[in-house]
This record gives C-alpha cells, sequence and structure tokens, in this order.
C-alpha cells in the first residue's frame, strides 16, 4: 500500500468514531472539564467560542446556556448530526483538523475569540494540525484563545499506572477510534508553541493532584514567524 493510500485509509478510520447517544448525554469527563472551561472562559471575556472537536454537542449546549455564540466542528458524521439535532440554530461543520477552514472563514463573521478543544488530540494522527486549524479560525484583530484538553501524564501518574498494573486498560488499545497519543504538559506545550501559540496557563481537573484525569492548557495567539 503506498503512502497516499495509508493515509487515506486513515482518514476514513478517524471518520468513524461511531457516536451513539441519539440524546446527546455527555460524555464522562464532561463532568469534571465543563466547570473549569466554563471558568476560563469568564476570566478571558471572549464572546464567540467554537468547539473544536465537538462530538455529540453536548458541551455546545452548556456553552450556549452560559450565553456565548457557539459553533462546531465535527469530522465524525454521526456526532456532527447529533450536534445538529440538539442545538438546533446552532453551525455545525463537518470538518477534520486535516481540512481547509475556508467554509467557516467564509461564514463566520467576525471569526472567534476563542477555540475550545476537548479530548480529541489524543485521537489524531497529525496533531499538529489541530493549532493551525484553530489559528486560522481565529479573529485576527485581537487576542485569540486556544483552550486545549487531553488526558494528564506525569510522573507520579505513570507511576501509579505501573504499579497498580493499568497500562492496558489506560491505553485502550482495542478501543476503534481511541487514543494514538500520550502527551506530557512538556510536549502539549511545545507542539501548541512550535503552530502559532503561547502557552499561558496550565490546569489539572479531576482526582487529585498529579494524579488528575485531564490537564487543561490555555494559550494565547502570537505573531506567526516569517
Amino acid at each position: 500500500m503506498d503512502t497516499d493510500t495509508t493515509a487515506a485509509a486513515c482518514g476514513a478510520e478517524a471518520r468513524d468514531f461511531g457516536w451513539s447517544r441519539a440524546d446527546g448525554e455527555p460524555p464522562t469527563s464532561c463532568g469534571y472539564l465543563t466547570p473549569q472551561l466554563l471558568k476560563i472562559l469568564e476570566g478571558l471575556k471572549v464572546r464567540r467560542v467554537c468547539d473544536l472537536g465537538c462530538g455529540n454537542g453536548a458541551l455546545l449546549r452548556e456553552l450556549r446556556k452560559a450565553g456565548y455564540y457557539v459553533s462546531g466542528v465535527e469530522q465524525d458524521s454521526s456526532g456532527a448530526e447529533l450536534s445538529l439535532a440538539t442545538n438546533p440554530g446552532v453551525n455545525v461543520y463537518s470538518l477534520g483538523v486535516q481540512d481547509d477552514p475556508n467554509p467557516i472563514i467564509r461564514a463566520e463573521v467576525p471569526l472567534f475569540d476563542a477555540v475550545v478543544s476537548t479530548e480529541v488530540i489524543e485521537h489524531l494522527f497529525s496533531p499538529h494540525l489541530l493549532p493551525i486549524f484553530a489559528r486560522r479560525i481565529l479573529a485576527s484583530d485581537g487576542p485569540g484563545y486556544l483552550i486545549l484538553s487531553t488526558p494528564y501524564h506525569g510522573y507520579l501518574k505513570n507511576l501509579a499506572l505501573s504499579v497498580f498494573g493499568k497500562w492496558d486498560s489506560h491505553h485502550t488499545a482495542l478501543w476503534h477510534g481511541g487514543h494514538i497519543k500520550f502527551w506530557s504538559r512538556r510536549t502539549l506545550t511545545e507542539l501548541i508553541e512550535a503552530n502559532g501559540f503561547h502557552v499561558e496557563r496550565f490546569y489539572g481537573v479531576g482526582r487529585i493532584p498529579w494524579l488528575w484525569k485531564s490537564m487543561i492548557l490555555v494559550a494565547r495567539t502570537r505573531a506567526l514567524q516569517g
């Protein structure tokens, strides 16, 4: 199989995540992520928010309730359909981070103040495309923010996983469309800062400190080189 064919096959796999919560029931992670995300957004004083990788639309609903103008981006067709069904009147774009964001740029005037992406980047074959995509749909006339969450990894948590023999369940290797990247604060910061942002804040969420379930990084746009 040549490189182009392999890439196409990988893309096809990634497009079928398997959303089946017809009522838009929130994923478990929403319970500990959403309160912190809402605090962060309130502190940033933003108004227009894009949920990049919006899944079945559960977070879109919470953002709307909090008074934000929201749009969603979701590559998986069943997820995009659920997001539309449970968020009438909201723009949901059936795109992946490898796609051209021009349909969003043409439709959203003005562009967004913040892009939120929760528990997405660990699923991506080419994770650098996420901050690049986010950068392009943020307004250029002011600070733009990328708020990104992913499962947390650090020395103590990794040690605990080893001691209690939890790596097999943690890596979820048998989960179709599951986690294929495992990030530390350092590696995720490096990725984000190499693609047009400066990381300003870090939060650990869920569980006790240093054994957190997830981490949230808040980054601000900076001038691109060249």
